[in-house]
């Protein structure tokens, strides 16, 4: 991606935050807020951009300095 389109990107996602918040509330803000960055990290996963047994050490709080 470029940089124009992760511009584009971080506009339409800080537009649909902002707008949830106004017409729902916090809390609907909230919940989507999560679901977006669950949706991310699924994504980056499943590209194979991102290690999940890694991410589930770091949850973990296993230190793999190796």
């Amino acid at each position: 991606m470029n940089t124009a389109s992760l511009t584009r990107t971080g506009i339409l996602i800080g537009a649909v935050l902002a707008l949830t918040w106004i017409i729902l509330g916090f809390w609907a803000f909230f919940f989507v807020a999560i679901a977006m960055i669950v949706g991310g990290i699924i994504g980056r996963i499943l590209e194979g951009k991102l290690d999940a047994t890694a991410l589930v050490d770091v949850i973990r709080g296993r230190n793999t300095s190796s």
